[in-house]
């Protein structure tokens, strides 16, 4: 029924045999050979990754710093400007109220003057009134 030709089956296996030496030298060799190299790198990217994220947590705690001497000078600048501002401020207030106090200080000299001015006027016209009343009197 079945004749099992011997002479076919071992052409066959030198067939198969010869097949795959030939497939690991032209496929399987390059691919192993590519996905090492390709492990090797993901390996080393992971690694560069690492060093980059301790780097950036360090570059952030740094900018972190940095900030926060930023913000402490502005303080200081913004008090500091507050400072000269109200002394500024202070000075000119200073100023003005002694410029008013001088200013009051002529004002009641010069009222003084005219309250003296009026009072001789009316001593010197003091005469005329009592004439003038008495005059009025002797009407009634």
């Amino acid at each position: 029924m079945l004749d099992i030709d011997r002479s076919l089956m071992l052409f066959v296996l030198v067939v198969f045999l010869l097949l795959i030496y030939l497939l690991n030298k032209i496929a399987y060799k390059p691919l192993v050979e590519f996905m090492d190299r390709r492990d090797s790198s993901i390996a080393k990217d992971l690694e560069a990754s690492k060093n980059l994220s301790s780097n950036s947590d360090e570059l952030y705690t740094q900018s972190n710093e940095v900030i926060g001497e930023a913000k402490n000078e502005a303080a200081a600048i913004r008090q500091k400007a507050i400072d000269e501002a109200k002394k500024i401020a202070q000075s000119k207030l200073e100023a003005k109220q002694n410029e008013l106090e001088s200013s009051y200080d002529k004002f009641l000299e010069e009222l003084g003057k005219e309250q003296k001015e009026l009072k001789n006027s009316i001593l010197s016209q003091l005469p005329l009134f009592k004439e003038l009343l008495k005059a009025k009197f002797s009407k009634l």
